[in-house]
């Protein structure tokens, strides 16, 4: 078994010969989603020597052991490269696997399955595909509280004109601050949006980033959005301790977008004590990221207690969010089923990302565009 890692194996695999066609590669691509007009063609061109298998199976709401209709055991005998989401093979089903394109954006779900966790070969995201989408959600969802847009939803559905004077007190954006907690692809093209509305931009990542060459992304995102240099936040603060995130949530902040990945330095990171910071200003949260970085009870309490304005959750702890639950009842929330990332142009985001990545392995090289650390997790 070639890919499992020995004890002193390094992060990732030797070095590879070029294979320009990639003869002798099978690529499986698992997902309900048509593939683009000519995409097929477009790889039996640049690698004549690829075979290329669709299994319209949704890797998603399947059972992470449900039986693939068409894929025998053979078949995954075969496999070289996959795009999936949550659905992976065993080592032993899967013996020449050589890169894993994930379909989303977060890691999680894969660090403590064997094929990560016990072997060196490259996984690699969808970071910066959602970006666009996601920016919008945070935008919009911001919006719709500051301009009292779910009550004016409710006039609607009951027929009623009601033009209130009392309004003229909304705030618009000029002029606020928005912190983002987890400055990657998605928090950029927030920063992006949010900078041309005419907000200011305060950023936090774990690790310092005081160069130029230190802020930069390098990870995939659409071409001419994102902030690829790290030039648009205002301040940049750093750290993994509750002091440096404290400084942060203590800097004045008018929303706080929450989009860090789910790891076990992040979840429960923003509980009670972190809330309470925020009651100064009593600061609009945005949590896109994952729903157990956000305690929810403590949530809740700060909801009640007005520490906090309001929040929008597309990920939420528990997910789904029981029918029961009482954050479902609570003022001022905007509550969306993780669908956030959601558009028509997802598909044709990933396969390019996965075009790079192919070109890299045709190439022999063994550093691929948003691979996974093994050691951050993400």
């Amino acid at each position: 078994m070639g890919n499992i890692i020995p004890d002193n194996a390094l992060e990732t695999p030797s070095t590879m010969a070029p294979n320009k066609d990639l003869v002798g590669h099978k690529l499986l691509i698992l997902s309900q989603l048509d593939m683009p007009d000519g995409y097929r063609e477009h790889l039996r061109t640049k690698y004549p020597g690829l075979r290329v298998v669709h299994s319209r199976f949704n890797p998603w709401a399947a059972h992470v052991d449900a039986t693939i209709p068409g894929i025998t055991d053979e078949d995954w005998a075969e496999v070289t490269v996959l795009l999936t989401g949550p659905r992976l093979p065993t080592i032993e089903e899967a013996p020449r696997m050589q890169l894993v394109q994930l379909q989303s954006a977060g890691a999680n779900y894969v660090l403590e399955n064997p094929l990560f966790k016990d072997t060196k070969i490259p996984f690699c995201t969808a970071n910066g595909v959602a970006g666009p989408p996601i920016a919008e959600w945070v935008i919009c969802t911001y919006l719709a509280y500051q301009h009292d847009i779910p009550h004016y939803l409710e006039n609607m559905r009951d027929g009623n004109w009601e033009r209130r004077w009392d309004n003229m007190q909304t705030l618009d954006v000029v002029a606020q601050r928005v912190g983002i907690l987890g400055y990657g692809s998605i928090g950029r093209q927030v920063a992006r949006v949010a900078t041309a509305m005419g907000m200011e931009v305060y950023a936090y990542t774990n690790r310092p980033r005081p160069t130029p060459e230190s802020r930069r992304d390098h990870s995939w995102h659409p071409p001419g959005l994102g902030d690829p240099e790290g030039t648009l936040p205002a301040r940049w603060f750093s750290g993994t301790t509750p002091a440096e995130l404290d400084e942060f949530l203590s800097s004045g902040l008018d929303l706080l977008v929450v989009a860090v990945p789910l790891t076990p330095d992040t979840r429960g990171m923003l509980g009670a004590a972190q809330f309470k910071l925020l009651a100064k200003k009593k600061t609009y949260v945005s949590n896109i990221g994952r729903g157990p970085t956000i305690v929810t009870d403590d949530l809740i309490t700060a909801l009640d207690e007005g520490w906090i304005r309001g929040v929008a959750l597309d990920v939420t702890d528990p997910e789904p969010l029981p029918r029961d639950h009482p954050l479902w009842r609570k003022k001022n929330i905007i509550i969306t089923p993780h669908v956030s990332g959601n558009s028509k142009n997802y598909s044709e985001r990933l396969l390019a990302i996965l075009d790079v990545n192919l070109e890299r392995l045709s190439e022999g090289k063994t550093e691929f565009l948003n691979q996974v650390s093994r050691k951050r997790g993400y």
